[in-house]
């Protein structure tokens, strides 16, 4: 199983069967060179988004239109893609799983907000959320745009995932420190990997305090592209 950061909260994981990439957000994005947009697309099978801000949604139909991949996510989320010519694969909800292939996808709450543009307008996406990812003997807690929680208690305890993937850049999600905290209280990680993060000033830069929060903890700097094999 390879995990690969395509800069912010996008990412590409080759799992099982599948090449599922979640919020691919590859132009314009300022980690992602413009040049390396199809190696992040290669293979890939399946769309999976989080919630409807631009730096999780802007290329997903244009993405969609030219791939032909499916695209699921929250159903207020799906609905409003289908109706600028996206094939759905999953139109699912909290407490839903959905199976890509041989991948489990688990639809888990986050705190955050979830809205887009269309035709000029703020529109409702439905609510923001997680997932946790099952697939080649693995447990991914993939948080999505989130706040710490306590949802995050029982998520721990039922899924048990031992691979957390964290929004930790602060001023819109949790910051390092904060991550790292929930990290501790509600999960049993064996490895951590941060996220929206680096991307803009205002952003978190580094991952140190996270790392000096989580001691005995595999905390991963992603790099743009360079696979992460578990």
């Amino acid at each position: 199983m390879q995990i690969i950061w395509l800069g912010h909260g996008s990412f590409r994981f080759e799992i099982a069967d599948e090449v599922i990439l979640v919020d691919p957000w590859l132009s314009g994005n300022p980690m992602l060179p413009d040049e390396r947009r199809a190696e992040a697309l290669d293979g890939a099978t399946q769309i999976l988004l989080t919630h409807g801000h631009f730096d999780h949604t802007d290329d997903v139909v244009s993405i969609a239109r030219e791939t032909g991949l499916p695209v699921s996510g929250m159903f207020e989320l799906t609905s409003v893609l289908e109706a600028q010519g996206v094939t759905v694969g999953h139109a699912f909800n909290k407490g839903g799983t959905a199976m890509f292939g041989d991948v489990a996808v688990s639809m888990v709450p986050a705190s955050h907000s979830s809205s887009m543009m269309v035709d000029g307008k703020v529109q409702y996406t439905g609510s923001e959320v997680g997932y946790v990812i099952r697939g080649d003997g693995h447990c991914i807690y993939f948080s999505g745009d989130t706040t710490i929680m306590a949802d995050m208690a029982w998520i721990g305890e039922y899924y048990a995932p031992t691979v957390g993937i964290l929004s930790a850049g602060g001023y819109y999600t949790m910051d390092m420190e904060m991550a790292g905290w929930a990290a501790k209280k509600y999960f049993d990680f064996k490895t951590v990997i941060p996220m929206h993060y680096r991307t803009f000033g205002a952003l978190e830069q580094d991952a140190e305090v996270l790392a000096a929060e989580l001691p005995g903890v595999r905390v991963i700097e992603p790099q743009v592209l360079e696979p992460i094999t578990l």
